[in-house]
């Protein structure tokens, strides 16, 4: 059974920088895509980066820029360092892997991410 545990989040003023983890435990594909998605109160799930195993990634286009996504193929281990982190980027941050082969989607739990203005 796929597990994905976050962690990172916290409270941090705007300017301020915060890492995101995300480890994946149990059988995981080789060729995956991780991803960090938030939602914020209100409103709905959006993606916020993302990063296939071959190193590939794609960011939203509000946060390009500001944060960075990485990943540690051998720690099934996915990164989101946010830097200049603003008041609106407050949210629940979701890390997620995508199977495509399989049709696949594992969720974490999410952590939460506030920013002070």
């Amino acid at each position: 059974q796929v597990q994905l545990v976050e962690s990172g989040g916290g409270l941090v003023q705007a300017g301020g920088s915060l890492r995101l983890s995300c480890a994946a435990s149990g059988s995981i594909p080789r060729f995956n895509v991780m991803g960090w998605y938030r939602q914020a109160p209100g409103k709905q799930r959006e993606l916020v980066a993302q990063i296939s195993s071959g190193g590939s990634t794609n960011y939203a286009d509000s946060v390009k820029g500001r944060f960075g996504i990485s990943r540690d193929n051998a720690k099934n281990t996915v990164y989101l360092q946010m830097n200049n982190l603003k008041a609106e980027d407050t949210a629940v941050y979701y890390c997620k892997v995508a199977v495509a082969l399989y049709n696949l989607d594992y969720w974490g739990k999410g952590t939460l991410v506030t920013v002070s203005s």
